[in-house]
């Protein structure tokens, strides 16, 4: 079974950021292998099963942020023009862990991952 985690961190002001919606995509079959949200304290663990893996394919991490910045109470010097975090990559080993943290601002965000 491989793991998908993340956690979601609010740069503006270094809380958690819990309730984001958040989906993941196989790209070459365009199948949804999940479409949740984050936790409260912008956490993620999602198990999928092995068999649902392709080594070979390309996923999409998807982070609805866009709704999230809209309900926070902070200072806009413009609009704001990003609305999704999008994170492609692949999952060469169907029994890893792939954690992919994300720190987020309201036009910016910056990612990593740390995994098996």
């Amino acid at each position: 079974m491989a793991v998908v985690s993340s956690h979601t961190l609010n740069g503006v002001d270094g809380t958690h950021a819990g309730g984001i919606a958040v989906s993941l995509r196989n790209l070459n079959t365009g199948e949804t292998l999940f479409d949740t949200a984050m936790d409260d304290g912008g956490r993620l663990v999602q198990d999928i099963a092995e068999d649902l893996i392709d080594p070979a394919a390309k996923y999409e991490l998807v982070f609805g942020t866009g709704a999230y910045w809209q309900a926070r109470d902070i200072t806009r010097s413009g609009a704001q023009i990003m609305d999704e975090v999008v994170v492609r990559f692949a999952m060469p080993n169907a029994a890893a862990r792939y954690h992919i943290p994300v720190i987020l601002s309201p036009n910016s965000y910056s990612i990593w991952w740390s995994g098996e």
